[in-house]
């Protein structure tokens, strides 16, 4: 399956399908340089595929090889300079292709790097996780700071996002489930029937370890950001859809340090509490939270947390404006809206959070 972004200029192939590593050598033949910035775990569960990606190399080609830890750590200043010396020290040219093989964090990260070496680079996304099926389409990359997660960064479109579906088979739980919260979110943003079908193909841990059906649920949520994208690059307005939980899950995420679709979850549970308190809706929030426990979530990781870290964290969600927290509600499922989230709701809802997962 191929599908192709449709920008005024400057659009890009989404090519997702098994075996889909044999497209490579046809975006990498123009440039002087190619260098691979590769996921470590990736490369050692999948050495023929980074094989593979090499061999698309010709013989007037440089290639470069550097690899990264695939954890929130790499998303940092001191290992983007490290990278940014490795490959200036080569003495490369703008005539340089950057090719992220990795999950979200190594293509966040090797975007962010192609978007600010020699005041820019092209680059290619390989997402190897179910999550990076959402971060790696849209072209916004970054890294974190002490202060939280992708406040610098750029929005830089990739040359073409290959998602090779093979190397879905080595994931462990823990990241297909971290993986499966953007899927899921993107079914909430489609609409009742869409959550309904999803919720009836994973039911339960066992269902979705299983992983099938998943090509179609990942095309689905392909497409879906890609519409919303395309129509708000540089998220001005229904971009900022796409951060359904992430208000709260970023917090949660950079304060308990736990996987980021499990942080989402999170979100997303507490996003219908708020709904609930201020946009008159009567969501069964233990629904949410039932379903989450049967596919294992640690949400219980709020029980013993505080507030005020976590507001000090949604407080510094680049989504702000002047007039406080911004975060993403549904005043219905598939009918997302961006609204400010006064302090002491956001309060309210942490409480009643802790008291549904007691």
């Amino acid at each position: 399956m191929q599908l192709m972004t449709t920008y005024q200029d400057n659009n890009y192939p989404i090519i997702i399908q098994h075996d889909a590593m044999t497209h490579l050598s046809t975006f990498l033949s123009q440039y002087r340089d190619v260098a691979f910035i590769v996921d470590k775990n990736v490369a050692s569960f999948h050495p023929t595929k980074i094989e593979q990606a090499t061999s698309a190399i010709k013989s007037n080609q440089i290639s470069h090889m550097i690899s990264v830890e695939g954890n929130e750590q790499t998303k940092s200043f001191s290992v983007y300079e490290s990278v940014l010396e490795q490959l200036l020290e080569t003495g490369i040219t703008r005539n340089t292709c950057i090719v992220a093989i990795g999950g979200g964090v190594v293509g966040d990260f090797a975007g962010f790097v192609a978007a600010t070496l020699l005041r820019g680079v092209d680059f290619i996304q390989v997402p190897t996780t179910i999550l990076a099926h959402d971060s790696s389409v849209g072209g916004k990359v970054g890294i974190n700071t002490s202060q939280g997660k992708n406040l610098v960064g750029a929005f830089h479109r990739p040359k073409a996002v290959i998602y090779d579906l093979d190397f879905l088979t080595s994931l462990p739980y823990v990241e297909i489930s971290s993986g499966y919260a953007e899927v899921y979110k993107h079914a909430l943003l489609n609409g009742e029937s869409a959550l309904s079908e999803i919720e009836a193909a994973y039911p339960n841990k066992t269902a979705l370890s299983e992983l099938n059906q998943l090509d179609d649920f990942l095309l689905k949520g392909i497409e879906t950001k890609l519409n919303i994208v395309v129509a708000d690059e540089h998220e001005q307005g229904k971009r900022k859809f796409l951060n359904l939980g992430h208000t709260f899950g970023h917090a949660v995420e950079y304060h308990e340090k736990i996987p980021h679709g499990h942080a989402v979850m999170i979100g997303i549970i507490y996003q219908f509490i708020v709904s609930n308190l201020i946009l008159d809706t009567n969501y069964d929030v233990q629904h949410f939270v039932d379903y989450m426990q049967k596919l294992e979530y640690p949400l219980d990781v709020v029980l013993n947390a505080e507030f005020q870290p976590l507001l000090n964290l949604m407080l510094k969600d680049k989504k702000n404006d002047q007039n406080g927290v911004q975060m993403v509600l549904l005043s219905e499922i598939g009918k997302p809206v961006v609204t400010h989230v006064d302090n002491t709701v956001l309060k309210n809802a942490f409480e009643q959070l802790q008291n549904l997962l007691k």
